[in-house]
């Protein structure tokens, strides 16, 4: 969520996308991050929950981004909790937003 947040801040990406795309995105960032630092005991389940939410909003949004050419500024959402972060599962169960 947090490399997120800076991306979105990132003047190459901020020109290219639109403002209710931003809007959109800022607050599922937002919504995020707070219940990070609220929930920084959590199991592992919830943090791959929250993630998968945020992916879910954010993977459509940077994907028209990236296909506009700002591509250099894609985050890597995989660490997307900070300290309390759930490590991300290395199962073959298909491809990971980390492959992409």
């Amino acid at each position: 969520a947090y490399s997120l947040k800076n991306t979105l801040s990132d003047d190459k990406v901020a020109g290219k996308i639109d403002d209710n795309d931003k809007n959109t995105l800022a607050g599922k960032i937002d919504e995020a991050i707070a219940w990070l630092e609220a929930n920084s005991d959590g199991e592992v389940e919830e943090y791959e929950a929250k993630r998968k939410e945020l992916e879910g909003v954010a993977m459509p949004i940077m994907t028209k981004i990236y296909s506009q050419g700002a591509g250099a500024g894609m985050p890597d959402m995989g660490g997307m909790g900070g300290a309390g972060a759930a490590p991300s599962s290395g199962g073959a169960g298909g491809p990971h937003i980390e492959e992409v």
